[in-house]
């Protein structure tokens, strides 16, 4: 073995990146650890690049179980697909470092990151970036240049760096950030309702330690790297062809850009370039045509980037004809499901989502199993739906996507600022986004359709939250940044920024860039042009639905709350659910308990809501001394009775208290099934109760 090691200083604790020990046989690998987290990062390339038009990078993050000490709780007690924690860290991995690879590159790489040891105080995620970084840095594998990532938190009122899960969990701010030396090229996070200075200042502060990460990643190179695969020039396409693609395509290009409507301008353009490849191939040999066609294509491409990208810096102008900061037209409806506890639609230009919002009770939550997870249950959930026909597709329909699950994410860390508390408010709330038209910020739609579904619902909500995506054109020193982009805007241009927020901050951040970064004044220029945005989408929304129904809807779970003894739960349950199930039958109820006692009855209905509260309180009384019940015998014993109270609470009346009169048997006063009046005239310790029939005649005498 050729072990080597860097360390470095990151949040007040020592990072530590090896090689040499393990996985020796991947192309770069190594262990990332700070504290008692630690993470195997392997890459691997092939030598032979694939026919793909795309870099075939696949990254795939796994926690083990045995990581941090639990055994898997499935049936079949191992490690499945991936969860939704795990493949958010994988597209955090992804995000950055694809763009970092030469654009011709097409050898299929494959990043795997292994938990071996997880400890709360450091997360794995941004670990596992700088493993991936680093991994492929010491590597063959041809990648420009490392990039690093950290945590950054907002606890207190101080930023915290690579903070524990603890303090991620009370922070008002959380942003996962990663760049290079130059610049910032990926963020993840959201905030409550965060000022937009003072992400800009967490920005400030992981770059720098980004920077000193990637200083330990380059010396880690410098001892352990190995000589980079060449990688051969990128094919040009024929200088002639594309000059005359260029000469001939110009006009009836700029034509069909001006053509509005996503579908038909796609039709125009197509219909553009097929003219110009047909007066190239007029007259020239069939066994050149295919070469010809080929690089007529590539040629074509390359116009229609560089015209989009001019017409935007030098005029100003965008595809469609709008300013760099104009928003789309919106339009909202609620109340479009009729069944539906809440419901929206929301479209902006040609992106449209139909949101529906459900209220449950306790069971309905959903319950975590992720490494490292403080909430077993979550109370609030939202997912997102990317079907085939929003972009006029026809394709298989399988499982959610890793892009649906990250996207879903974003929309959900937007709103869990603003959802009620679950104290106040104890419903498990859940919100369903369909994506019904799709060109450019569908995420940022569900947002405001989730936002608008959630007070068309009547769920007080603190503050409605829109979402927009920002675009970035940057030619040299010239920049444009776009608001509201098309679907060819993120295509061709140089930055997708989405940020989400209410009127008094941001609540949910994410940017990736495909250029080496973002200077701090373009950023801070963008939040500033995405804060005009957000309020003015805000505006448009407040004209349907300005804040939460009043009531809720008619079909949704009314709840009720009462409290009850902790040692009374077992008698609400009864042996194995017995109980509380018949309570639920007898009333069409949907009856919950916690462990401090709190109960939750859900209903439709008021009456029934309350006949399950009588049941539930006539159960659970307890016995008080002096009181008078009418009990039932339920036995007879030579030296006194035992009668039921209330149901599951019995006493014993001794012989002695049955009567005023001296009695010689029990059964000369009472007999089993009978009703009798008793007085409870003591309760031990251990909690049997003592009964009086013949003081109760005399206190009902009295009465």
């Amino acid at each position: 073995m050729n072990i080597h090691s860097v360390t470095v200083d990151i949040g007040g604790r020592p990072l530590t990146i090896e090689t040499g020990k393990y996985a020796k046989q991947a192309s770069g690998a190594v262990v990332v650890r700070q504290n008692d987290s630690s993470i195997l990062v392997t890459a691997v390339a092939s030598q032979k690049p694939t026919t793909f038009d795309f870099l075939p990078l696949t990254v795939n993050y796994q926690d083990r179980n045995g990581a941090f000490g639990t055994i898997p709780g499935s049936f079949h007690k191992r490690e499945g697909r991936s969860n939704e924690r795990e493949t958010l860290i994988s597209r955090v991995i992804d995000r950055p470092i694809r763009p970092q690879f030469p654009k011709h590159y097409r050898n299929e790489v494959q990043i795997i990151a292994t938990a071996i040891s997880y400890d709360t105080t450091s997360d794995t995620d941004v670990l596992a970036l700088c493993g991936a970084s680093a991994a492929l840095h010491i590597s063959n594998i041809p990648m420009t240049r490392p990039v690093a990532g950290v945590r950054v938190s907002l606890v207190e009122g101080e930023l915290l760096v690579n903070p524990s899960r603890e303090q991620i969990a009370a922070a008002d701010l959380n942003l996962t950030v990663a760049g290079t030396n130059e610049a910032i090229c990926m963020v993840e996070g959201g905030g409550n309702e965060v000022k937009e200075a003072v992400v800009m200042d967490a920005l400030d502060l992981a770059h720098g330690e980004i920077k000193k990460i990637l200083a330990a990643i380059n010396e880690l190179r410098e001892k352990a790297g190995v000589e980079k695969m060449p990688v051969p020039p990128a094919p040009a396409p024929n200088a002639d062809i594309l000059a005359k693609v260029f000469e001939l395509g110009e006009a009836p290009l700029a034509e069909a850009l001006g053509t509005v409507g996503k579908h038909e301008r796609k039709v125009a353009m197509k219909a553009a370039r097929s003219s110009v490849i047909d007066q190239l191939t007029a007259g020239v040999d069939a066994d050149d045509i295919d070469s010809v066609t080929t690089d007529a294509k590539k040629s074509w491409d390359k116009l229609v980037k560089k015209s989009m990208r001019k017409q935007v810096i030098e005029q100003g102008v965008r595809i469609d004809g709008r300013a760099t900061d104009e928003i789309r037209d919106i339009w909202c409806e609620v109340g479009v499901s009729a069944r539906a506890h809440g419901s929206a639609i929301f479209t902006r230009g040609e992106t449209q989502a139909l949101v529906t919002a459900a209220l449950g009770v306790e069971r309905d939550a959903q319950r975590i199993d992720y490494a490292g997870e403080t909430e077993p249950f979550r109370r609030w959930m939202l997912t997102y739906t990317f079907p085939p026909f929003s972009t006029g597709e026809a394709r298989m329909m399988r499982g959610p996507k890793r892009r649906e699950i990250g996207h879903g994410v974003l929309a959900h860390r937007a709103l869990t600022p603003v959802i009620p508390d679950h104290a106040e408010f104890p419903y498990v709330l859940r919100c369903c986004a369909d994506v019904l038209e799709s060109n450019g910020s569908s995420s940022m739609a569900t947002v405001c359709g989730s936002t608008l579904a959630l007070m068309d619902a009547g769920i007080p909500i603190k503050a409605p939250v829109a979402g927009i995506a920002m675009g970035l054109i940057k030619e040299g020193d010239e920049f444009a940044i776009l608001s509201d982009i098309l679907g060819d805007e993120d295509h061709l241009g140089d930055m997708d920024f989405k940020v989400t927020g209410t009127t008094d901050g941001i609540t949910a951040f994410q940017m990736d860039t495909k250029i080496d970064g973002i200077p701090r004044e373009v950023m801070l220029r963008a939040m500033n042009q995405a804060r005009e945005g957000r309020l003015h989408i805000l505006d448009e929304m407040a004209l349907t639905i300005a804040e939460p129904r009043e009531d809720l809807s008619e079909h949704a779970p009314r709840i009720t709350s009462v409290k009850i003894k902790t040692d009374k739960i077992r008698d609400l349950i009864g042996p194995g659910g017995r109980m509380i199930r018949s309570l639920q039958e007898q009333t069409g109820t949907r009856i919950t308990v916690d462990d401090t006692g709190k109960v939750d009855i859900a209903s439709t209905s008021k009456e029934a809501s309350e006949k399950a509260v009588a049941l539930i309180r006539e159960l659970t009384q307890e016995a008080e001394i002096g009181k008078l019940y009418l009990g039932i015998v339920k036995r007879t014993v030579d030296f006194g009775a035992f009668v039921e109270i209330f149901p599951g609470t019995e006493g014993l009346v001794h012989i002695s208290h049955l009567a005023h009169e001296r009695i010689a048997k029990t059964t000369d006063i009472v007999r089993e099934g009978d009703e009798v009046l008793v007085r409870v005239i003591d309760i031990d310790r251990g909690g049997k109760i003592r009964l009086s029939r013949k003081e109760a005649l005399d206190q009902s005498s009295e009465i």
